[in-house]
Formats: structure tokens, sequence, C-alpha cells
């Protein structure tokens, strides 16, 4: 990939600040069309689908804060001299052509495309069907700012293919490829795992569960839950499932104080047969397969668990990888039950809403990823580079 300057890269970035805005009107009227196309019946995916005015500033704070970021790429990571006179330093290198798979979300074609320029790659941009009016006009927007400062359209490219072509793409695909980012559900991510050739980096499904300790403070516990479960139930950082200890001096009170609190949101509650009978639901949990599926949408589990070790082994077993809160007064359970949970972000006493790049101090984010290998949680501007060492001699050998 050719290296471009820090000042460039910056410019083709304000040419896209104002050509969204620029364009704002044309991106809504786009964007109507596929609300018109959709049906409505998959709610999570509708909202993730509209883009309004709101939606335009969004994505123009996304790539200002992008702009505004120091570049990655040459960062010195270390740098040593050894005994032999060998110069070796580690330095960040962008990965070169990044694929992103995604559906619905219109506003991804923003941030995983800044994010990927900014950082010196090439990004190809596989949308879902049900945003294609959408996608093309913000596509055209960015064409036009590498246009206007001298550069090529295929550092950003929009594919328009079906499921078969995608497939044959990612089994024998028409360049280099280098990474694969999957952004959507289990069948997507199963997808794109199974047929692709090149590395693929997860970006996870949520299934994010709390765990309410004996000890929980109720007043920080009922806030913390509505807002994790009720904020917004299309992110893979909502809340779907609730254990509470056995060992609660309160238990029954707790987990009817819980099951209120929630249902007054509109949230519908099934519980398993270990406390159905302490509740008003008789939505009972009826298979296994239920704590492992993320929700998406207003409703959550309930069940019990007995003591500290018997959640985290539960939670462990289940969860998507990704969040997970435990409710407690006590830090040193905290501690063991944030070190020895196996997911991206651990939370103490706060909702899990807050995974999120712009949250946690990133700034835009192309993902979460609940891969371990090379980067696990939200996957920002420094996250979107691999490395390189420049070893540098006069004659050496290895003896």
């Amino acid at each position: 990939m050719k290296l471009l300057n820090t000042e460039l890269k910056n410019a083709v970035l304000q040419s896209m600040i104002d050509n969204l805005d620029k364009n704002r009107d044309a991106i809504i009227a786009a964007n109507k069309k596929d609300l018109d196309a959709f049906d409505r019946d998959d709610q999570a995916l509708y909202d993730r689908l509209v883009v309004d005015s709101t939606k335009v500033d969004d994505m123009i704070r996304a790539v200002r804060e992008v702009k505004d970021q120091d570049d990655p790429v040459g960062t010195v990571i270390s740098e040593d001299t050894l005994e032999n006179g060998l110069s070796i330093t580690n330095k960040a290198a962008p990965f070169g052509t990044i694929m992103i798979i995604y559906e619905s979300r219109p506003d991804v074609t923003i941030e995983a495309a800044v994010l990927a320029f900014k950082a010196n790659n090439k990004i190809l941009l596989k949308g879902g069907k049900e945003a294609h009016h959408s996608n093309e006009e913000l596509v055209k927007c960015w064409h036009q700012s590498l246009k206007e400062n001298g550069l090529e359209d295929d550092w950003i490219q929009y594919l328009k293919m079906d499921r078969p072509t995608t497939q044959e793409f990612l089994r024998n695909p028409d360049q280099p490829l280098d990474l694969i980012v999957p952004r959507g559900g289990e069948r997507l991510i199963d997808f794109v795992k199974q047929h692709a050739k090149c590395a693929v980096l997860v970006s996870g499904r949520g299934n994010n569960f709390a765990y309410v300790a004996p000890d929980a403070d109720m007043e920080k516990v009922i806030p913390v839950l509505v807002n994790a479960k009720t904020d917004k139930i299309s992110g893979c950082n909502a809340l779907d499932k609730i254990l509470v200890d056995e060992n609660h001096p309160q238990f029954e009170d707790t987990l009817k104080t819980i099951e209120k609190a929630l249902s007054e949101k509109g949230v519908q509650i099934v519980a398993s047969d270990k406390v159905i009978g302490h509740l008003e639901t008789t939505d009972k949990i009826d298979s296994e397969d239920v704590w492992y599926e993320e929700f998406l949408a207003m409703k959550a589990a309930i069940s019990s668990v007995k003591g500290l070790d018997d959640a985290i082994e539960f939670i462990n077993k289940y969860s998507g990888g990704h969040s997970n809160i435990i409710l407690t007064e006590t830090q040193d359970d905290a501690m063991k039950f944030m070190e020895q949970i196996d997911s991206a972000a651990v939370y103490h006493n706060a909702s899990t809403r807050f995974t999120d790049g712009g949250q946690m101090g990133v700034g835009a984010e192309l993902a979460i990823s609940t891969d371990k290998l090379h980067h696990r949680g939200p996957l920002g501007l420094k996250q979107l580079v691999t490395n390189k060492y420049y070893v540098l001699g006069n004659g050496q050998i290895r003896k």
C-alpha cells in the first residue's frame, strides 16, 4: 500500500466533513427509500437503518474525531540496539486491505471507512441490501472527497454482491485481502468464517449477563439493569440475562422488584423454573438454547445462581464474551468476578451500555471485537494497524 502523509489524509477527512454536511438532504432522502422498502417486523434492524439529521451530525462528528486523532502509522512501539550493533525498531504499520461485512447500519459506512483510511488501509465495504440506497449516497461523498484531494476512489470501495457472489469473493478474492471484519449476527459471522481464506476478526454478538450478589445495593441495581436492557435494544452491549444470588437475604423481593422495574418499561420477562414461582410472568424458559441467545428485543431472562463461583461458571458457559456486570458492594468479589469472567468488558455496578468506542475514550470504532487476537473490545484507530520490524545493520551476519 502507498503510504500517505498525515496532512493529505486529514485533508480528505475535512473534505468528507464538508461533503456530508452539503449532501445531508440527499443522504436522508436515499435513506427514506431504504426505510420505505423495509419490513418493520424486525424493529432492532429498522432502528439501525434510520438516518436522520441527528445521525448525519453523528457521522460528521465521527469523521472529525478521527481527523483530530494522532496518526498511528509509523508510531514506534519499541526500539533497541543489540550487542552485535543491530538497531531494531518495531513500528505500527497498515494492515493493507480490510473488508467489513455489515447489516443495516449506514453509519458503519462512515465509521469503518474513516478509521481504515486514517490508518492507511484500503477498505472494501459490503453493506446489507436493506441499506443499499443510503450506502451508495455515502460512498459518493467518500469518492468526491478522495478526488478533491487527488486520490483514486479505489481506496474506499463499495461492493454490491448477493450472497453467492460474496461467498465466491471470500474464497477467491479478486485482489489482496488482509483482514475481514463481519459485523452482525451469528449467521453472518459463521458464514464469513466458513468461507474466508484470510484472517477474520469477529465483531461480537452480545448476550450479556448481570449477576446480582447478596449484598447488592438496590438503589444501584435497578437503574443499571433498566439502562443496560432498555437504553438501546439493538446494541450489542444491551443486557439480556439477569442472575440473582439465592443467598440474597431478600431473594424473592429482589426478583419481584427487578421484574416490576423492567416490565414497567415494556420488557418481556422469561424465567427459569428456579425462579418463575416467585414472579408474575408465566413465560418459562423451556430450552437451554435461550441462554445462548442474543435477544435484540425488549426481552430479558431471569434465573438464580448459588454464589459467586456458580455465577462465574454460568456466565462463562453461555455469554457471548462481550460485556458482563457484577452488582455488589464487596470489592474483592467484584475483582474476582472481573478477573475470571472471559469477556471483552467486565463491569462493577455500571451499565454494559458503556462498551462503546466513544464512551470508552477510543473515539469512532470499526466494531467491538470479541476475539482475543489481535485485539478485544472497541476497534478504534490505534487498533487498525499491525506492526513491522525495521532492522538496521552494517554488514552483520548470523553465526
